[in-house]
C-alpha cells in the first residue's frame, strides 16, 4: 500500500514539508524524506510508538530533518503546529480505525492554517468510515481501496 501511495503522489514529495499524524513507526514520513522531502514533523501520543519512531529516525540519520511531537491530535487540536514554524505541503494521517477519528481528523485539517495551498493530504481509514468529499478548504481528489483499508486523497484549495 505504501508503494502505491507514493506512486500516486509522484512529484509532490520532493522538496515538501511533511506532517505525519498518528505516525506510529513513522514509515510514511520516513519514506517521504527518503524520496526528497525537506523536513518531516511526526506526531503520535503512544509512548511505545514514540520510542520506535525515535529509533527509526536515528537509524536513518534523519535527526536534522525531522521533529517528533508527543501529542493527542483529537484532544488538543492542531494549534501546537504553530510552534513548529512550518507550513506543510504533504500530510499523512493514519488514525485508529472505526472510532470516528478519521472524519474528525479531516475536519481539523480542513480548518488548519498550517497547510499550504495546493497541499496533498493522505488519510488512511477503514472502508466502513465515510469521509467528506469537500470541506471549507479541502477537496477529495481520489480514493483507493487496499483490502479493508481505504486511502482518501485531498487537496488544499485555499
Amino acid at each position: 500500500m505504501r508503494e502505491s501511495i507514493f506512486n500516486i503522489l509522484k512529484g509532490t514529495v520532493e522538496e515538501a514539508v511533511v506532517l505525519d499524524l498518528y505516525a506510529g513507526t513513522g514509515s510514511l514520513g520516513l519514506e517521504a524524506l527518503s524520496r526528497g522531502a525537506t523536513f518531516a514533523v511526526f506526531v503520535d501520543n503512544h509512548p511505545q510508538s514514540i520510542k520506535i519512531l525515535e529509533r527509526n529516525v536515528v537509524n536513518c540519520s534523519l535527526e536534522d530533518r525531522s521533529a517528533i511531537l508527543k501529542r493527542d491530535v483529537l484532544l488538543r487540536g492542531l494549534g501546537f503546529l504553530r510552534a513548529t514554524q512550518r507550513v506543510f505541503d504533504l500530510v499523512f494521517a493514519d488514525p485508529p480505525y472505526a472510532k470516528g477519528f478519521a472524519e474528525r481528523t479531516v475536519a481539523l485539517l480542513d480548518n488548519c492554517p498550517y497547510i499550504s495551498k495546493g497541499a496533498c493530504l493522505v488519510v488512511e481509514h477503514s472502508i466502513a468510515e465515510s469521509l467528506p468529499e469537500k470541506g471549507a478548504r479541502l477537496e477529495r481528489t481520489g480514493q483507493r481501496q487496499y483490502g479493508k483499508a481505504l486511502v482518501s486523497f485531498y487537496e488544499s484549495v485555499l
